[in-house]
């Protein structure tokens, strides 16, 4: 119980909220523009990235830059889908 009180008032919990925060002025303007990937596209994949962030941080401690290089593998497979999905349309 202690770990969840100190995850609320700690650095992790301002760093998710900040994602989310980036994910929606990102995904809005996306979403006015009319693309492919929209609003909660965007804002799931920067809460989600931040969320491996975090938890690597924590939990997994020595091999951090690990999870952080397969985010990005990650995001290209995501990518890829969104340009095959705009191609078949």
């Amino acid at each position: 119980m202690e770990n969840i009180i100190n995850f609320l008032t700690s650095e992790p919990l301002l760093n998710a909220l900040t994602s989310i925060l980036c994910g929606s002025l990102i995904g809005s303007q996306r979403e006015y523009r009319n693309k492919s990937a929209g609003f909660r596209t965007v804002v799931l994949i920067c809460f989600g990235s931040a969320m491996f962030t975090i938890v690597s941080c924590l939990f997994i401690g020595n091999s951090t830059d690990r999870v952080a290089a397969n985010i990005v593998t990650g995001i290209g497979f995501i990518g890829a889908g969104v340009i095959f999905k705009g191609k078949l349309s």
